[in-house]
């Protein structure tokens, strides 16, 4: 009964499939150009400024603003799918959060960035960049690195 109805509806099957390949490769090419160009001290500041677009047109600032959203909501659906998928779930979905716009983003995007497999996962890829890694401020609280990174404080 139910390899019948997967053969009924084996065209939907194929392109989920190839949806879910091309998101994966995606990911990879994608995911470490975003995070190398995280600025270093971007979770180090307590908070962000809320109006780094002021001073551009009134349209071009809202079609810009809706982009990044519609993006960054793609973003954190792949990392939902990359939980279950293979993929940098977690890491996804920061990048997703980073774009989008809604109250409480920081905070959020600074308590997934502490997650310490996230953090590795993150200056891993900016080490490959030669990037410095982020500087996380929490405590004073030290997380493990990459080898051969310097040491990064939470």
């Amino acid at each position: 009964m139910i390899l019948e109805w997967i053969r009924i509806h084996e065209i939907p099957f194929w392109w989920i499939g190839i949806l879910s390949m091309a998101t994966f490769v995606g990911t990879l090419i994608v995911i470490p150009i975003l995070v190398v160009r995280i600025p270093e001290d971007y979770f180090k500041l307590e908070k962000q400024d809320p109006d780094r677009y002021h001073g551009r047109h009134p349209v071009t600032r809202l079609i810009g603003l809706v982009v990044k959203n519609i993006i960054g909501i793609i973003f954190v659906l792949a990392g939902l799918a990359m939980l279950l998928l293979p993929g940098q779930g977690l890491v996804t979905i920061l990048i997703g959060i980073t774009l989008m716009n809604f109250p409480g983003k920081y905070a959020l995007e600074r308590h997934i960035v502490q997650q310490p497999t996230v953090l590795r996962a993150i200056n891993w890829m900016r080490a490959k960049a030669n990037r410095p890694v982020l500087q996380v401020s929490k405590a004073g609280l030290t997380v493990g690195v990459v080898k051969g990174e310097k040491d990064c404080r939470m």
